[in-house]
């Protein structure tokens, strides 16, 4: 991914020449405005965009991702390329405003995404611009969706008549969750489009610590997370105190009640997960409260984790089984005391269900298999 920053005079082009475009051998133009793919600080989008446009590239698809430039997500910018894509920072929508107009004119589908901050605006040029493109709307935040709807009767991030005007609404949850956008927000044509994984990014690697965690949990703090997490990670290492803890991740308040077996990293980035991870026995997932609510919405963070070959503790939400059969490739626990059980499974058992999580993911999960299948739903 080429970089573009936009200045008060204008793109400044850093990008894909325009004579060499056509060597590229383009299929298909997506142009994509989203919340970001720069950085993966504090969010989950970035590293699941990235996956994405990567397998689109490789299929020989262009993408060009509009960002708004926010100081949070510049101070924590870990990617500024992608082979075969272009990212497009800018300050404020009106200083793209022309060139973005240019890019849906000539894209064969545009796509607004949830947390998007232009969202609004990119909708209105969309459908006052994309009379050939397909339109789409991509929620990554169903769950999110649908509470603050319901909640506050509005979401921010949302037209205000809605979805109807969309071609077609991509839904990162699936199940009851595409009846209610079709109900509450009016979306014509619905499709989940799950998490997935790149396993070029992730997967087994050597464990960077000698000292292997027995349980380790990865992921940004989160109230409605906290009771799980206490169950299912902090009571067992209470419990099991010559045993070793591994939390990574941010925002964790000084009154986290930390146990003298809890080691903490602070952010880890996606390029060291996979270290992160291997240098597990045992990983937890634990989902947020909105997604464990409607059911069949994995995470990316447990794609990535199977993908590197370690096996998941996963506390229980309805559609688990679409994705990882319970048992042989996943282990489920809602308690303390299943937790413990999980915890003290023999070595060769726990690799055996890692082995079997990572055979599945990489027949099923990956972004080169969601990257197919978001084309497939963009020509129908």
């Amino acid at each position: 991914m080429c970089a573009s920053h936009v200045t008060s005079n204008g793109p400044v082009r850093l990008g894909v020449p325009a004579q060499v475009r056509p060597l590229l051998n383009i299929r298909m133009k997506l142009v994509v405005f989203g919340l970001t793919v720069s950085s993966s600080w504090g969010n989950g989008h970035a590293t699941l965009w990235r996956g994405l446009i990567r397998a689109l590239a490789r299929m020989g698809h262009l993408v060009t991702f509009f960002e708004r430039d926010v100081p949070y997500y510049a101070q924590h910018r870990d990617l500024t390329r992608i082979a075969g894509a272009e990212l497009v920072l800018y300050p404020q929508f009106r200083d793209i405003a022309r060139e973005a107009r240019r890019r849906i004119a000539a894209a064969d589908a545009v796509i607004v995404t949830s947390y998007c901050p232009d969202a609004s605006a990119a909708t209105a040029l969309i459908l006052d611009t994309a009379t050939c493109a397909r339109r789409v709307y991509y929620d990554l935040d169903t769950p999110v969706t649908l509470a603050q709807l319901r909640m506050r009767g509005k979401v921010e991030y949302l037209p205000a008549d809605g979805l109807g005007a969309f071609d077609l609404v991509l839904s990162f949850t699936g199940g009851g969750a595409l009846e209610e956008l079709r109900r509450q927000l009016g979306a014509r044509q619905v499709a989940p489009l799950y998490g997935h994984v790149d396993p070029d990014a992730h997967r087994p690697v050597a464990a960077v610590d000698p000292v292997r965690s027995d349980l380790s949990y990865l992921g940004t703090y989160a109230a409605d997370r906290q009771p799980a997490l206490e169950r299912m990670f902090v009571a067992p290492a209470r419990q099991l105190q010559r045993r070793r803890f591994v939390l990574g991740g941010t925002g964790y308040p000084e009154d986290f009640p930390w146990q003298q077996n809890i080691w903490f990293v602070n952010h880890v980035a996606p390029a060291d997960h996979p270290a992160f991870f291997g240098s597990s026995r045992l990983t937890l997932n634990v989902t947020r409260a909105d997604m464990s609510e409607l059911g069949y919405c994995p995470s990316g963070r447990l794609f990535e984790a199977a993908a590197c070959g370690v096996p998941v503790l996963s506390d229980c939400w309805s559609g688990l089984d679409e994705f990882f059969t319970p048992g042989e490739e996943i282990l489920l626990a809602d308690s303390t005391e299943e937790a413990l059980r999980a915890i003290g499974m023999p070595d060769d058992e726990l690799a055996r269900i890692g082995c079997a999580a990572r055979s599945r993911v990489l027949a099923q999960h990956t972004s080169a298999q969601r990257a197919q299948q978001l084309v497939r739903l963009l020509g129908s």
